[in-house]
């Protein structure tokens, strides 16, 4: 593979050049190629043209597959910088609720989704803490 590198190197990275615009594309396109190359190899055949001829044509196949993929895909655009988004909101915002009225409401509830409730509203137990405490799975 070396010595197909070192023969052939200068042709494939011509052709990849002529159609990638991008230096570092080239590149992975060149590599892409010559791994194909290897996998490929015994399809050669010396009566059908020369071995620059068969690598060339490889190289311009796939310069044209990588321009026309690349076409079809839109340029990636850079993010906005962080003073440009809007102001963050407190993670855990202060929600105002009506005491005797969520109590009422729990009452209508089975006994065990109320207890589930007044672990996290009266006793302030987050999620896992409540499942670890009642065993019942988290997300439940």
């Amino acid at each position: 593979m070396n010595d197909c590198i070192q023969a052939y190197g200068g042709l494939v990275w011509s052709i990849t050049r002529r159609y990638v615009g991008n230096e570092s594309d080239a590149e992975d396109l060149v590599q892409e190629i010559f791994t194909e190359l290897w996998k490929v190899a015994d399809r050669y055949d010396g009566a059908r043209g020369s071995e620059s001829a068969y690598i060339g044509t490889m190289a311009r196949r796939r310069s044209i597959d990588w321009l026309r993929k690349s076409k079809r895909h839109p340029e990636a655009q850079p993010l906005p910088e962080v003073e440009d988004f809007l102001p963050l909101v407190e993670a855990r915002p202060t929600v105002a609720y009506d005491g005797p009225m969520l109590l009422e409401v729990l009452n209508t509830f089975p006994e065990d989704t109320r207890e589930l409730f007044q672990l996290h509203f009266e006793s302030g137990l987050t999620h896992p803490e409540i499942a670890e405490k009642t065993g019942v799975p988290l997300g439940t």
